[in-house]
Protein backbone atom coordinates (compact mmCIF):
# COMPACT_ATOMS: atom_id res chain seq x y z
CA UNK A 1 0.00 0.00 0.00
CA UNK A 2 1.44 3.35 -1.18
CA UNK A 3 0.36 6.37 0.88
CA UNK A 4 -0.29 10.04 -1.26
CA UNK A 5 2.83 11.54 -0.03
CA UNK A 6 5.06 8.77 -0.72
CA UNK A 7 7.93 9.17 -3.11
CA UNK A 8 7.38 7.74 -6.77
CA UNK A 9 3.65 8.06 -6.40
CA UNK A 10 2.32 10.81 -8.68
CA UNK A 11 -1.28 12.25 -8.56
CA UNK A 12 -3.35 13.49 -11.57
CA UNK A 13 -3.38 16.88 -12.46
CA UNK A 14 -7.14 18.51 -11.06
CA UNK A 15 -7.92 19.49 -15.37
CA UNK A 16 -7.63 23.32 -14.16
CA UNK A 17 -3.84 23.34 -15.26
CA UNK A 18 -4.41 25.57 -18.94
CA UNK A 19 -1.71 26.51 -19.39
CA UNK A 20 0.41 23.25 -18.53
CA UNK A 21 -2.04 21.37 -21.06
CA UNK A 22 -1.17 24.35 -23.65
CA UNK A 23 2.59 23.50 -23.08
CA UNK A 24 1.74 19.49 -23.86
CA UNK A 25 0.04 20.25 -27.04
CA UNK A 26 2.19 21.01 -30.59
CA UNK A 27 1.71 23.10 -32.43
CA UNK A 28 -0.61 21.49 -35.26
CA UNK A 29 -3.03 20.70 -31.65
CA UNK A 30 -2.46 24.53 -30.63
CA UNK A 31 -3.98 25.66 -34.11
CA UNK A 32 -6.53 23.73 -34.17
CA UNK A 33 -7.70 24.72 -31.14
CA UNK A 34 -7.16 28.25 -31.95
CA UNK A 35 -9.31 27.53 -35.09
CA UNK A 36 -12.09 25.57 -33.35
CA UNK A 37 -13.02 28.47 -30.81
CA UNK A 38 -12.69 31.22 -33.91
CA UNK A 39 -15.29 28.99 -35.62
CA UNK A 40 -17.28 29.24 -32.73
CA UNK A 41 -16.87 32.70 -31.82
CA UNK A 42 -17.83 34.00 -35.50
CA UNK A 43 -20.95 31.28 -36.28
CA UNK A 44 -22.18 33.10 -33.04
CA UNK A 45 -21.57 36.68 -34.86
CA UNK A 46 -23.87 35.15 -37.92
CA UNK A 47 -26.05 33.54 -36.44
CA UNK A 48 -26.83 36.92 -34.43
CA UNK A 49 -26.58 39.01 -37.65
CA UNK A 50 -28.71 37.27 -39.51
CA UNK A 51 -31.26 37.30 -36.82
CA UNK A 52 -30.88 41.02 -37.04
CA UNK A 53 -31.21 40.92 -41.05
CA UNK A 54 -33.89 38.53 -40.46
CA UNK A 55 -36.42 40.52 -37.86
CA UNK A 56 -34.73 44.19 -39.20
CA UNK A 57 -33.99 44.62 -35.58
CA UNK A 58 -30.96 45.84 -34.23
CA UNK A 59 -31.31 43.63 -31.33
CA UNK A 60 -33.61 40.88 -31.88
CA UNK A 61 -33.32 39.10 -28.81
CA UNK A 62 -33.92 41.51 -25.76
CA UNK A 63 -33.74 40.52 -21.68
CA UNK A 64 -36.23 42.09 -19.48
CA UNK A 65 -35.04 43.71 -16.69
CA UNK A 66 -37.50 45.37 -14.64
CA UNK A 67 -41.00 44.55 -13.16
CA UNK A 68 -42.10 47.60 -14.76
CA UNK A 69 -43.90 45.15 -17.32
CA UNK A 70 -45.79 42.86 -15.03
CA UNK A 71 -48.10 40.73 -15.31
CA UNK A 72 -47.07 40.90 -18.79
CA UNK A 73 -43.22 40.15 -18.74
CA UNK A 74 -41.51 39.88 -15.49
CA UNK A 75 -37.80 40.41 -15.09
CA UNK A 76 -35.76 37.87 -16.58
CA UNK A 77 -38.43 37.50 -19.56
CA UNK A 78 -36.54 36.38 -22.51
CA UNK A 79 -38.09 39.13 -25.84
CA UNK A 80 -38.38 38.23 -29.09
CA UNK A 81 -38.51 41.24 -31.21
CA UNK A 82 -39.30 42.28 -34.95
CA UNK A 83 -39.20 45.57 -36.58
CA UNK A 84 -40.39 45.73 -39.84
CA UNK A 85 -40.18 49.76 -40.86
CA UNK A 86 -43.76 49.49 -42.88
CA UNK A 87 -45.82 48.11 -39.80
CA UNK A 88 -47.55 50.60 -38.41
CA UNK A 89 -47.36 51.33 -34.81
CA UNK A 90 -50.43 50.84 -32.86
CA UNK A 91 -52.09 51.30 -29.27
CA UNK A 92 -51.73 48.24 -26.72
CA UNK A 93 -48.77 47.00 -28.69
CA UNK A 94 -45.32 46.61 -26.85
CA UNK A 95 -42.24 47.88 -28.12
CA UNK A 96 -38.75 48.23 -27.27
CA UNK A 97 -37.06 51.75 -27.68
CA UNK A 98 -34.07 53.60 -26.70
CA UNK A 99 -34.34 56.75 -25.38
CA UNK A 100 -31.38 59.59 -26.31
CA UNK A 101 -28.80 59.87 -23.36
CA UNK A 102 -29.72 56.01 -22.26
CA UNK A 103 -27.86 52.86 -23.09
CA UNK A 104 -30.53 50.73 -21.59
CA UNK A 105 -33.40 50.06 -23.74
CA UNK A 106 -36.94 49.64 -22.33
CA UNK A 107 -39.81 47.36 -22.64
CA UNK A 108 -42.88 49.53 -22.12
CA UNK A 109 -46.79 49.47 -24.02
CA UNK A 110 -48.01 51.92 -26.63
CA UNK A 111 -50.54 53.82 -25.15
CA UNK A 112 -51.18 57.05 -27.15
CA UNK A 113 -50.66 57.20 -31.27
CA UNK A 114 -50.75 60.29 -32.91
CA UNK A 115 -50.80 60.32 -37.17
CA UNK A 116 -50.67 63.26 -39.18
CA UNK A 117 -51.83 62.75 -42.73
CA UNK A 118 -47.75 62.98 -44.17
CA UNK A 119 -47.38 59.47 -42.47
CA UNK A 120 -45.91 60.81 -39.50
CA UNK A 121 -46.61 59.16 -36.41
CA UNK A 122 -45.69 60.09 -32.53
CA UNK A 123 -46.33 57.85 -29.50
CA UNK A 124 -46.37 57.59 -25.98
CA UNK A 125 -45.72 54.43 -23.72
CA UNK A 126 -45.97 53.42 -20.47
CA UNK A 127 -45.27 50.38 -18.76
CA UNK A 128 -47.86 48.19 -17.40
CA UNK A 129 -47.05 48.05 -13.95
CA UNK A 130 -46.38 52.01 -13.45
CA UNK A 131 -48.98 54.60 -12.17
CA UNK A 132 -47.54 57.37 -15.02
CA UNK A 133 -46.85 57.34 -18.89
CA UNK A 134 -42.85 57.60 -19.93
CA UNK A 135 -42.57 61.21 -20.41
CA UNK A 136 -40.50 61.43 -17.53
CA UNK A 137 -38.30 58.87 -18.49
CA UNK A 138 -37.46 60.09 -22.37
CA UNK A 139 -35.46 63.12 -22.75
CA UNK A 140 -35.54 66.61 -21.45
CA UNK A 141 -38.31 68.14 -23.56
CA UNK A 142 -39.53 65.31 -25.50
CA UNK A 143 -43.06 64.53 -25.01
CA UNK A 144 -43.55 61.48 -27.48
CA UNK A 145 -41.61 59.18 -29.03
CA UNK A 146 -40.94 58.42 -33.03
CA UNK A 147 -40.69 55.22 -34.99
CA UNK A 148 -36.75 55.92 -34.90
CA UNK A 149 -36.62 55.66 -31.45
CA UNK A 150 -37.92 52.17 -31.20
CA UNK A 151 -35.53 49.21 -31.42
CA UNK A 152 -38.51 46.30 -31.77
CA UNK A 153 -41.76 44.95 -31.57
CA UNK A 154 -42.16 42.50 -28.61
CA UNK A 155 -43.22 39.04 -31.09
CA UNK A 156 -42.66 36.58 -28.45
CA UNK A 157 -41.41 35.54 -25.12
CA UNK A 158 -39.59 32.80 -22.91
CA UNK A 159 -40.37 33.35 -19.33
CA UNK A 160 -37.24 33.39 -17.03
CA UNK A 161 -34.77 32.51 -19.67
CA UNK A 162 -32.61 35.50 -19.01
CA UNK A 163 -32.08 35.56 -15.46
CA UNK A 164 -29.17 34.23 -16.37
CA UNK A 165 -27.26 37.66 -18.00
CA UNK A 166 -29.15 39.14 -15.07
CA UNK A 167 -27.47 37.46 -12.71
CA UNK A 168 -24.03 37.69 -14.46
CA UNK A 169 -24.45 41.23 -14.84
CA UNK A 170 -25.40 42.05 -11.30
CA UNK A 171 -22.67 39.72 -9.47
CA UNK A 172 -19.64 39.88 -12.07
CA UNK A 173 -17.63 37.03 -9.47
CA UNK A 174 -20.95 34.73 -10.39
CA UNK A 175 -19.66 35.34 -14.09
CA UNK A 176 -16.12 34.20 -13.51
CA UNK A 177 -17.04 31.58 -11.54
CA UNK A 178 -19.40 29.84 -14.31
CA UNK A 179 -16.74 30.52 -17.01
CA UNK A 180 -14.39 28.56 -15.04
CA UNK A 181 -16.42 25.72 -14.31
CA UNK A 182 -17.05 25.50 -18.22
CA UNK A 183 -13.31 25.89 -18.54
CA UNK A 184 -12.90 22.78 -16.17
CA UNK A 185 -15.74 21.06 -17.55
CA UNK A 186 -14.30 21.03 -21.51
CA UNK A 187 -10.65 20.36 -20.11
CA UNK A 188 -11.81 17.26 -18.48
CA UNK A 189 -14.16 16.16 -20.92
CA UNK A 190 -11.33 16.59 -23.29
CA UNK A 191 -8.85 14.36 -21.21
CA UNK A 192 -11.62 11.37 -20.58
Amino acid sequence: MVRAGAVGTHLPTSGLDIFGDLRKMNKRQLYYQVLNFAMIVSSALMIWKGLIVLTGSESPIVVVLSGSMEPAFHRGDLLFLTNFREDPIRAGEIVVFKVEGRDIPIVHRVIKVHEKDNGDIKFLTKGDNNEVDDRGLYKEGQNWLEKKDVVGRARGFLPYVGMVTIIMNDYPKFKYALLAVMGAYVLLKRES
